[in-house]
């Protein structure tokens, strides 16, 4: 999704396979579209997207979907050339669990990997967390491929079947705050300011002040109360300004 409809305007999020929106506006060969799931709006190209109708889109809003809970996987087609790669936290729409089967408007493709359990759960979060380690940094990522800082949150969030907002700003207002550092456990939420005092990132609080993040790569850092330490550079990269629990 890009902030304006050109090809040289910069990717503030991206719409992953499967996922539902609304269509806001049309110029040329781009859709303003904002996401079902979470609200966040942007630029499509007419080629990425599938039309459905609005009984369809309803049911896509309205009932759970099955979601991929591998990294990376493919959802099979009778045409090669129409199999697709998919990735954690996609939705499969209309899947069919015994017979393998999701369909896109009138195309039928074939799934046969594994689907998320959503077990709102702190063990839960913490794996499908990990699902993205090591994945490299890109701002408005939402894969293994790519990632950044709220999309790691809000895609781990995903799999564990609670939704988060899609910025860290957002995700902040989100959830019960904790009043010091010590209360956290695995999973809650752990967000950073700049020397405005706006909120500009966040990471998944691990143990023993340890939090995984996505600065420069998805990683496990030191956390104090100052914030954010990397051992490698020898000081600390992010301020502490809020925690948050989910659970």
């Amino acid at each position: 999704m890009r902030a304006e409809p050109s090809h040289r305007a910069e990717m503030v999020n991206q719409a992953l396979f499967g996922e539902a929106f609304e269509v806001l506006d049309r110029k040329n060969e781009w859709t303003l579209v904002r996401l079902s799931h979470d609200g966040y709006t942007g630029w499509l190209l007419d080629r990425q997207i599938q039309a459905i109708t609005q009984e369809e889109y309803r049911q896509l809003v309205d009932q759970p979907q099955a979601l991929v809970s591998d990294a990376v996987d493919l959802i099979e087609h009778d045409s090669p050339s129409h199999t697709r790669t998919v990735v954690a936290g996609s939705p499969l729409p209309f899947y069919d669990a015994e017979q393998h089967i999701l369909r896109v408007g009138t195309e039928a493709f074939l799934f046969q990997g594994r689907t998320a359990q959503r077990l709102r759960t702190r063990e839960e979060l913490l794996l499908n967390a990990y699902l993205f380690a090591n994945a490299p940094y890109l701002w408005g990522g939402r894969s293994a491929f790519g990632i950044d800082c709220s999309g790691l949150t809000q895609m781990a969030y995903r799999l564990t079947g609670m939704s988060l907002l899609r910025d860290a700003s957002q995700q902040a207002t989100q959830g019960r705050t904790l009043d010091f550092l010590a209360e956290a456990q695995a999973g809650d939420l752990v967000f950073f300011d700049n020397e405005e005092g706006n909120i500009v990132h966040v990471g998944i609080y691990v143990r023993e002040n340890r939090i995984l993040h996505a600065s420069g790569s998805v990683r496990i850092d030191g956390l104090d109360s100052t914030g954010i330490y990397n051992a490698e550079l020898g000081k600390h990269t992010h301020k502490l300004r809020l925690i948050k629990t989910h659970f």
